[in-house]
């Protein structure tokens, strides 16, 4: 008999969550995925339950975090954000507390969209905040896991980060002249989301694993051979 499980999303209205919701909905192992969202979403499906969750007070809602699998795809830009403390509360408070409230629920498996240049101690803001929640989830009592450090993301957002699209341009522009930097290439939010659920799937004796950028095209690859 199939075990069927329940997927919990964060980040459902981005550019990797929508299409992970999408993927999540027509896999049949997975017979419910639980939603923690900022606004309504456009999702209409007998496995989605939305909850509209004020993320300032995330003990609030802890009793909704339960499920199998916690897959973190939230967050933002500082343009989007508006400033420094805005950008740190969503793409690392936010996250940190509801993966706390995860773990504490005993949730299992915890997987997260980070970023290429991950790194608690960079000098850059981003970097360094997204390296900092990286450390922080890896110290929490999950069985696994899982972490992506994707280039330069690309695809239609809700709304546009034009910095980012130039970004993917110029970076795919390079790797076509110098083949070294292809791996640095821009990856489209839906391939990330494949990667994500393909390696959930994945048996592991680890308890945590850090996928960069070359090796999540490769577990892209391990889909479509499958």
């Amino acid at each position: 008999m199939i075990i069927k499980k329940t997927a919990i999303v964060l980040g459902a209205t981005g550019l990797v969550g929508k299409f992970l919701v999408e993927l999540l909905i027509q896999d049949d192992s997975f017979s419910k995925i639980v939603l923690l969202v900022r606004r309504a979403t456009a999702f209409k499906h007998p496995k989605i339950e939305e909850n509209l969750v004020n993320f300032e007070d995330i003990s609030s809602y802890k009793s909704l975090i339960r499920g199998d699998v916690l897959f973190s795809c939230m967050g933002s830009t500082l343009k989007q954000a508006g400033s420094k403390d805005a950008q740190y509360k969503v793409d690392f408070i936010y996250q940190y507390e509801v993966a706390k409230a995860a773990a504490e629920n005993d949730v299992t498996d915890y997987f997260l969209v980070s970023s290429s240049g991950a790194n608690d101690r960079s000098l850059v803001f981003y970097s360094r905040i997204k390296g900092e929640l990286d450390e922080a989830v890896k110290k929490m009592p999950f069985e696994h896991v899982c972490i992506f450090r994707p280039s330069v993301l690309s695809g239609v957002r809700d709304k546009k980060r034009k910095g980012e699209e130039l970004g993917a341009k110029f970076i795919n522009g390079l790797g076509k002249l110098i083949p070294v930097l292809k791996k640095y290439r821009s990856i489209k939010g839906m391939e990330v989301a494949k990667a994500m659920i393909t390696a959930y799937k994945k048996p592991s004796s680890k308890k945590v694993i850090i996928y960069i950028m070359e090796e999540i095209f490769d577990l892209i690859s391990e889909t479509k051979t499958d």
